[in-house]
């Protein structure tokens, strides 16, 4: 068997025609500058010819319903494993998608209440037991003198199919009339039902009036609906109502009858388990006809999420008031759901089961409490089961899909992971190597990209690209175990793993005279807490994932003075009160949500820049003979109104393919070419380029490019100054991490304050800026960080980088654990004041980090 990855020859994107082996069943970590090339060798090269490779060894007849996928530009791929991409985009924006729902932990949830769960009657409480034919038929003649009804015997319920054959035996059992899906039909018709829908279909047994001398019609009729199923629903005419009884489930004291359970009982996805009223979404005020509206969730913003109030039949709860009422040690499903992994965890331990619920349930435990540790493995403990995908981040996302492939037990994979340690603490990133080296010694390469300091360590072998990003990257600058990196002179990573360069302590902190004040905080898992936000520094807010950080500063801080400020619709978290948010003029919240929804959006037009590009092309020679405007420069602007796009792909520059069972994937368009524009419009140039090879361009480049043009300059600086340089300035936004994403925007909030006359008071709130940015890079984003506090702003972060901690005048850790055992202060002061509070986490890595760059 061959021991290495051989890839000769790669050349995408920056790639330098490099060649390297990467040994198979190790961890490798891919790491360098910004830029440097390594998700180009990682994801684009190897993963993709991986991809590649898959498609093609499936049959003819599954190919046809593919497209053929592009080749990565590379000469040789030998020993490559079947691979899955583990990568920080975020998962599906349903409201329906949850943490249960992804792992499948909801789904084994379902089937144990209903092999398990003990139904209560949700009026009195009482334990639901089975009821007797005698006296469903006693209920149904206690009915007032007079009601018209109709006995319905329901055969098929909420089932795909056609039923010819049950509804062909029917009729011949001598039953006329059928209500299928709440419609009546007359089975001596022809009845055509469509096969890939769900149907209802309710035989008609009989059809009478409660009078005096009907008992025995309507004791016939109910045994009758008896034969065929063990429920029986009276439908009352003149009120369209339907009362179910059931053979099986019945409360003794209220007479409720409940219907079959089964695990479409407790699906908010099925009509059959979610709540009537809304629909199973668990949110006020949404029809039916939202998710139709709504195909991609992501249409909605995080803070309209918010803004919604529970729905007043199931309290949020999303199921049925009968679902509900099912319980495992009086917890129902939704209760379940709403635990946190750890407590989830401790709820399944801690059950107490008769010997015959053990034997039914034991499978289904061992698979719920499987994936519910390999969450916790990752550093996911704090979240919810029913916590909403579309909140979570792209590393949370991230780690839940590698959970989910570490309960796959697969051998003889390759793994390609996109900075896993995002958004972990330096104590939870130990859980996540331990979890990879877990997948390792299960017969698998890992191949990871990486920025982090511990995880370099942890490798068993390194490679390091640049020595810069974009054109002065994509070689390979060393390779080996991370002890050959630190003592390779080439090798950019190696001298800051051995601290021959480092990112230096600040000789002073800075002092505060003003504070914000934030006074009984209590929004989620905060208990109650007092909290002071120091004004003109640069301030850390610390703590292990979930302990509350973002509750505090987006949640709480930010809706407040937003609400203050620009009459903001916002609710901001539970606190008594926040003094002191009259000192400031401005808040600034540049968070990692995507610049834009679609491939259309990019750091060119995000920014403003290319607004002065079209402008600057529109000025050329050629242009106004031709009677070009800005516009014709737009591939948003349809030809017919004047713009120069491609109709073909409409200026998208891509065309989507749908790959069915595979994710969608977008190709080159294959009239542009992926340019965007049309041909007339490309033979403009200015100094010899056309628009679609400056958007082509890295910032760096463009930035020489421009040198003579101030207005385009100026932000271009700033993009380089955040440790942008490296990116192209017309790539799709959707292709940015999150962390290039709020660097985007931050670049683009600088430059308005460069623009704009004077300056300070303003409140700027970062969260995690540094993810994606190499060593070498943080100390650019920290000269920018403090350039703005020495206009006189205030700068708070929510960071984990221990670089940018250090640096920080003053720290705010939250802690001591995640989820309902965090939410408190933990530690506050300065970074020696914190590394000296045995009690910190965060102190306690940050001593070691003080110590070493003492």
């Amino acid at each position: 068997m061959q021991t290495s990855i051989v890839i000769k020859g790669a050349r995408e994107h920056n790639l330098k025609n490099i060649s390297v082996s990467i040994p198979r069943e190790k961890i490798t970590v891919i790491t360098g500058p910004s830029g440097s090339g390594k998700s180009s060798l990682a994801i684009d090269t190897i993963y993709a010819e991986g991809q590649r490779r898959y498609v093609e060894s499936l049959s003819v007849y599954a190919r046809q319903f593919l497209e053929q996928l592009q080749k990565p530009d590379v000469d040789l791929i030998e020993g490559l494993s079947p691979s899955i991409a583990i990568e920080q985009k975020t998962v599906t924006k349903s409201p329906r998608s949850t943490l249960g729902t992804i792992t499948e932990i909801y789904d084994y949830m379902r089937v144990l209440y209903t092999r398990i769960g003990k139904p209560y009657c949700y009026n009195c409480g009482s334990l639901i037991a089975a009821q007797e034919a005698q006296n469903i038929i006693d209920s149904v003649v206690s009915l007032p003198q007079g009601t018209r009804i109709q006995i319905l015997a329901p055969i098929v319920r909420d089932r795909k199919g056609e039923y010819k054959k049950e509804l062909y035996d029917m009729l011949r059992d001598g039953f006329i009339r059928a209500r299928i899906d709440g419609v009546m039909f007359d089975l001596t018709q022809d009845i055509k039902l469509k096969k890939q829908q769900r149907h209802t279909i309710e035989i008609v047994i009989d059809r009478l009036l409660i009078k005096t001398g009907t008992e025995r019609q309507i004791k016939s009729a109910i045994d009758s609906a008896l034969k065929y199923t063990d429920t029986v629903i009276i439908n009352l005419i003149d009120k369209n109502k339907d009362i179910p009884f059931s053979r099986t489930m019945a409360c003794p004291n209220c007479s409720i009858s409940y219907p079959e359970i089964n695990p479409r009982f407790f699906s908010f996805n099925s009509k059959y388990g979610a709540c009537p009223r809304c629909h199973g979404i668990g949110f006020e005020n949404i029809g039916e006809d939202f998710e139709a509206e709504k195909q991609d969730f992501g249409a909605i913003t995080d803070e309209e999420v918010a803004g919604l109030s529970a729905c007043k039949a199931c309290k949020g709860m999303r199921l049925r008031k009968e679902a509900l009422s099912i319980k495992i040690n009086d917890t129902n499903i939704a209760e379940f759901s709403r635990m946190s992994v750890i407590n989830a965890i401790q709820f399944i331990n801690a059950l107490k089961l008769t010997d015959r619920e053990q034997t039914i349930a034991s499978r289904v435990l061992r698979e719920v409490k499987d994936r519910l540790s390999f969450l916790n493995k990752v550093g996911l403990g704090y979240l919810t089961v029913d916590r909403l995908s579309l909140t979570l981040s792209g590393g949370e996302a991230q780690r839940i899909r590698l959970a989910t492939q570490m309960g796959s037990s697969l051998t003889g994979v390759l793994y390609v992971l996109d900075e896993p340690s995002i958004g972990l603490h330096p104590r939870d990133c130990k859980k996540l190597l331990e979890s990879l080296s877990s997948i390792r010694d299960s017969g698998n390469t890992v191949i990871i990209v990486e920025h982090d300091e511990d995880t370099i360590n942890w490798a068993d072998h390194v490679i390091d690209m640049g020595p810069g990003g974009g054109l002065r990257g994509g070689w390979i600058t060393a390779e080996g175990p991370p002890s050959v990196i630190r003592d390779n002179k080439n090798s950019l990573t190696g001298r800051y793993l051995k601290g021959e360069l480092s990112i230096p302590v600040p000789a002073k902190r800075r002092k505060s005279k003003d504070f914000i004040h934030i006074n009984g905080a209590s929004e989620f898992n905060l208990k109650d807490i007092d909290v002071k936000m120091p004004l003109g520094l640069f301030t850390c807010i610390t703590g292990v994932s979930g302990s509350g950080k973002s509750t505090l500063i987006f949640e709480t801080l930010y809706k407040a003075i937003a609400g203050k400020l620009y009459k903001s619709a916002l609710i901001p978290g539970k606190h008594r009160e926040i003094t002191g948010m009259e000192k400031i003029d401005r808040i600034i919240c540049v968070d990692q949500s995507p610049l834009g929804r679609t491939p259309r959006s990019n750091p060119a037009t995000y920014t403003g820049i290319f607004t002065y590009i079209r402008e600057l092309f529109a000025q050329i020679q050629d242009s106004k003979i031709r009677g070009y405007t800005a516009s014709r420069f737009s591939f948003n602007v349809a030809s017919a109104s004047g713009g120069g796009r491609c109709e073909s792909c409409h200026g998208g520059g891509t065309l989507k393919v749908a790959m069915h069972f595979l994710p969608d994937v977008y190709i080159p368009c294959n009239v542009c070419k992926g340019k965007r524009y049309n041909k007339e419009t490309l033979e403009i140039r200015y100094k010899d380029k056309n628009i679609a090879e400056v958007l082509a361009m890295t910032v760096s480049e463009m930035l020489r490019f421009f040198s003579a043009i101030p207005l385009i300059r100026q932000r271009l600086e700033i993009l380089e100054d955040v440790g942008l340089g490296y990116i192209q300035l017309g790539q799709s936004a959707t292709t940015l991490s999150g962390g290039e994403a709020q660097r985007v925007r931050l670049s683009r909030e600088f430059g308005k304050r460069s623009s704009a006359s004077g300056g300070g008071n303003t409140l700027y709130l970062l969260d995690e800026p540094t993810t994606g940015l190499h060593f070498a890079d943080i100390q650019k984003l920290l000269d920018v960080i403090n350039s703005l506090i020495d206009l006189g702003n205030t700068v708070v972060v929510i960071e984990h980088n221990l670089d940018v901690i250090k640096s920080s005048d003053y720290i705010i850790d939250l802690g001591p654990e995640g989820g309902e055992k965090g939410g408190r202060v933990i530690a506050a002061g300065t970074p020696e004041e914190v590394s000296s509070n045995p009690d910190s986490y965060t102190g306690m890595a940050l001593k070691n980090k003080l110590a070493v760059n003492r």
